[in-house]
């Protein structure tokens, strides 16, 4: 039997990981075994007018200008603390937006992902995977505009939480989750099988700049190949910085486990479990909590990654970047 090639909505704040979750995710494009229906963009790693502007310019440097990027929606319950332009640059890709082509869409005139989101389950009902690598705002959105929309996805791969980690942004709190707790809080409660993919998992995937000579080799001097190596120089040097990586010279690419999750399953081994998410703790807001007594449960709503090979998953990921470097036609393509 000929498999189905998934038809994905990207959602996403980027972000230096996540830039390359998409670069990996465009591979697959490349490949001809993913459909990226839409990137919608969220308010998160920074501003959601910067997002926005890095997605559209990621995707014109790959030669996918063509597909859909929507803004993101504002939503009421964003931690008010700081977004991570600090880890990320001020343009959340290590400050080399201004070296890429300029924004080929209008950020006034583009769709919010709320509604992209909606028009894109219901015209395709149980065939869309949504991948949400950032805050969950617009998912949440949709949801609350469109009442069990998200049920009409085909699946939703999360990468949030932390179960038996630190937080990365308070010692209880992942980032993607406590930007927007509440909107955390409205998807967790949506459906009940979704795939959620933790710090857990996500911090035990340094990306070295080793790894990104070794892909871009021969392709060092065209213009993805030097936004790698640099967006990787700048992603290292403030990781090391904010000791995101211990001593370990590399950086953190948390998203990049869910395109593991579609392609590389063999790589993760899950567990079925009840996610719930603390909106109101003083000291623990946001906080992801899993019940682990020895109880029976009723009523599980995700299935969480416990274990990651993380060697053969970033194997996997840099032979498929190898793949999309060595594929694009330089300067025009």
């Amino acid at each position: 039997m000929t498999p189905t090639i998934p038809k994905i909505i990207l959602d996403t704040d980027p972000g230096g990981d996540d830039a390359f979750a998409l670069l990996w995710l465009l591979s697959m494009v490349k490949k001809g075994l993913a459909e990226l229906l839409a990137v919608t963009t969220v308010d998160g790693n920074v501003g959601p007018e910067i997002t926005f502007v890095g997605a559209c310019k990621l995707l014109r440097l790959t030669g996918f200008s063509q597909i859909k990027v929507a803004r993101g929606v504002i939503g009421g319950s964003q931690f008010n603390e700081t977004d991570a332009a600090f880890l990320h640059g001020v343009d959340g890709m290590g400050n080399l937006t201004n070296t890429l082509e300029p924004c080929h869409l209008d950020y006034e005139a583009a769709d919010y992902g709320d509604d992209v989101i909606i028009s894109t389950l219901s015209q395709y009902p149980h065939e869309v995977t949504i991948i949400a690598i950032g805050p969950l705002t617009n998912l949440a959105a949709a949801e609350r505009k469109s009442p069990g929309i998200l049920k009409k996805a085909k699946e939703i791969i999360i990468m949030g939480g932390a179960f038996c980690v630190p937080g990365n942004v308070t010692p209880e709190a992942e980032f993607n989750i406590v930007y927007d707790v509440e909107a955390a809080k409205t998807v967790f409660s949506s459906r009940d099988d979704l795939i959620v993919i933790p710090l857990d998992i996500t911090c035990n995937l340094i990306f070295t700049p080793a790894m990104a000579i070794a892909i871009c080799k021969s392709h060092a001097q065209t213009p993805l190949g030097k936004f790698i190596l640099s967006l990787v120089d700048f992603m290292t040097e403030n990781s090391l910085a904010w000791r995101e990586t211990g001593s370990q010279t590399g950086f953190l690419v948390h998203d990049a486990a869910t395109l593991a999750y579609l392609y590389y399953p063999e790589n993760l081994k899950f567990r079925r479990g009840y996610i719930t998410v603390e909106t109101g703790g003083e000291f623990t807001k946001g906080k992801t909590l899993l019940d682990n007594r020895r109880k029976t449960k009723i009523g599980a709503n995700a299935w969480i990654a416990i274990e990651v090979d993380a060697v053969n998953l970033q194997g996997a990921m840099s032979e498929d970047l190898k793949f999309l470097i060595s594929n694009l036609s330089f300067p025009n393509h």
